[in-house]
């Protein structure tokens, strides 16, 4: 370790953060490699090692010949501060040295409030923030995950876009890369190439025009890049990669237990959901596999606790047996079997014994919408029945909390809609008073809100957010009309959602307030402690933008938005046609039961696994 590392780890919070050397972290013989790849989460570590989809892509790319994947966190301000003073770098956790020096620098990013972070990190790097003061053709900074679905705020400072799943696309540009190390190629010749490679968007390849109201006017691709770049998926989840072997934290994280990916895609179509779309089709993995994963990754790790995890774990057609296949293995370890994602319609009492055999956790459910018709509205397609339902459920086999998520904002939401999340909390009072098996430990309700944000590739991608005066009205309207003491209530800030929807649909030209709010002190955004809207509105009025134009804006049917270079597979007719169908509060069936042709089915065959 760094000695100047050692004198300044005492003086941080959580400095576990910063040492690696956890157990199955991967170590490697610099001889033997030739590219080096830092893989950067732009937030804490407690929340990147939290992520699938960084331990898959660590396992994937450290299993390849001659190269070393390294982790690398945002530090939390305190160690950002001591780093700079003592002018240690940012380093990758595996080695300890600096990134800077690596082959490839790439982002994870599935959160828009990060893009801060990205040029934070950079920075502590002693990497330059923007792409065309990195000439050489190392270190090659690139960046994937969801949020990445539009980048065109990010286009002034990552080369290379890698858009949907990773395992496969992220192998080839790993391969091309070094391809272009061992020939002499420069990095324009590897950008070039890499445009022709499926899934990599190369953002310096296009050049975006505005008409004078502000709007896109052209998107052109120059030296050959495609005019539409499709994201990658993975067909066969049964051949997919699976951390089973995956590094064990040394300090605690948020999802400090095994994850078991049960299946990707989602079969609901709920019209406000970007994951819902963009993971399309679904594709699930087999019992037996996920039985076999699930063992080895339990055992491996020592982990008493395991989620089996989807966007809706409930959907999963075998879950009840694959629970019954792990039960006498669970059991005797003594490890519980967690189910997130329950949907209200779809909560038994099979899956409620499952869950009683472990700790009696509180359940959540979503249903999203205080009325019917808002529900029906967003095609969430669960009623109150259903969630009173498996509220009784609950309430009889001995659960006593439950916390229901609900959305303020949503397109063609009324008072009466905002008054009907304070209705269905009562009634669930209510069912409780009648089914609970034990009253002596009484109950607890809690109501979740959170601010609508209208992103890329849904239904409502044409929408705007309500203003945050208009929020903030109708959070208070809602609280006034909670009045069971049994409930709490609880509501999302509205400052960075605001911000959220500014980036999530924002264009190139963000770029320069990105930038200059970074350098006003933007950096650990998710993050209350240093969040501040104020900083992001001086770096608008200085740039010469109104962020009201990017997230207070109906936009029309015929507008080209930023990211019309992207396709994950949905169409925009389908989407335009569940806006269409929102407005009349017409629901969709879901995948399983009726194929809505929204054409992702293109990237498989034409055969999605329901």
């Amino acid at each position: 370790m760094d000695e100047r590392l050692e004198r300044i780890l005492p003086r941080v919070q959580k400095p576990g953060r910063y040492v690696g050397g956890e157990y199955n972290a991967v170590q490697k013989d610099k001889d033997k490699v030739d590219i080096r790849f830092a893989f950067c989460f732009p937030d804490t570590y407690e929340i990147g090692m939290s992520n699938l989809g960084m331990r898959i892509l660590y396992g994937v790319m450290n299993e390849m010949d001659g190269v070393w994947c390294e982790r690398v966190f945002q530090p939390w301000g305190d160690m950002e501060e001591e780093m700079r003073k003592a002018g240690i770098p940012l380093y990758g956790l595996e080695s300890g040295d600096p990134i800077r020096d690596f082959d490839i620098i790439g982002f994870s990013v599935g959160y828009e409030m990060a893009f801060a972070g990205i040029l934070n990190m950079l920075d502590l790097a002693g990497v330059p923030v923007r792409a065309e003061d990195r000439p050489d053709l190392s270190p090659l900074v690139i960046a994937g995950g969801t949020a990445m679905y539009n980048a065109e705020p990010l286009a002034d400072f990552i080369d290379i876009v890698s858009l949907g799943e990773g395992e496969d696309v992220t192998v080839e540009l790993i391969e091309l890369y070094r391809r272009a190390k061992r020939e002499g190629w420069t990095k324009h010749q590897l950008l070039v190439a890499a445009a022709q490679v499926p899934g990599l968007y190369v953002p310096s390849l296009y050049e975006v025009t505005y008409h004078d109201d502000g709007t896109v006017a052209d998107i052109v691709p120059r030296e050959g890049a495609p005019r539409k770049v499709t994201k990658r998926i993975v067909q066969d989840m049964d051949k997919s990669y699976f951390p089973v072997h995956t590094v064990v934290p040394s300090t605690e994280i948020v999802q400090d237990r095994t994850t078991l990916e049960l299946f990707r895609g989602c079969i609901r179509g709920c019209r406000f959901c970007q994951a819902g779309y963009v993971y399309r089709p679904v594709r699930s993995r087999s019992k037996d596999l996920c039985a076999e994963y699930a063992k080895e990754a339990l055992c491996d790790s020592g982990y008493e606790e395991m989620t089996l995890s989807s966007l809706s774990t409930s959907d999963y057609r075998p879950l009840v047996e694959l629970c019954d296949d792990l039960e006498e293995f669970c059991e005797a370890r003594h490890i519980h079997l967690s189910l997130p994602s329950l949907r209200a319609d779809s909560f038994s009492m099979d899956l409620m014994q499952r869950l009683q055999k472990g700790r009696k956790s509180g359940l959540t459910f979503a249903p999203e919408a205080g009325t019917q018709r808002l529900r029906d509205a967003i095609n969430k397609n669960v009623t109150e029945e259903d969630l009173l339902q498996s509220c009784r459920t609950a309430f009889a086999g001995g659960f006593n909390a439950v916390k229901l998520y609900f959305m303020l904002g949503l397109p063609t939401e009324t008072d009466e809609d905002i008054l009907g999340i304070a209705e269905i909390a009562a009634h669930v009072m209510h069912v409780w008073r009648e089914s609970a098996s034990n009253k002596n430990r009484g109950v607890r309700i809690t109501v979740s809100t959170s601010w609508f944000v209208p992103k890329p590739f849904t239904a409502f991608q044409w929408e705007p957010q309500i203003s945050l005066e208009e929020y903030q009205r109708r959070v208070k309207l809602l609280r006034q009309a909670i009045t069971t003491k049994t409930v709490t209530y609880n509501w999302h800030d509205g400052d960075t959602s605001f911000l959220e929807a500014v980036l999530a649909r924002g264009d190139r030209r963000l770029g320069k307030v990105l930038e200059l709010a970074w350098r006003k002190g933007a950096k650990l955004d998710a993050w209350e402690e240093y969040f501040s809207l104020e900083r992001w509105m001086e770096a608008f009025r200085e740039c010469g933008l109104d962020p009201h134009f990017y997230a207070n804006r109906t936009r029309s049917r015929d507008e080209l938005m930023p990211w019309d270079m992207i396709s994950c597979g949905v169409t925009d007719d389908y989407l335009w046609r569940e806006r269409e169908r929102a407005y009349a509060s017409v629901t969709t069936p879901d995948c399983r039961t009726h194929c809505g042709g929204c054409g992702a089915n293109r990237l498989v065959g034409g055969k999605c696994n329901v």
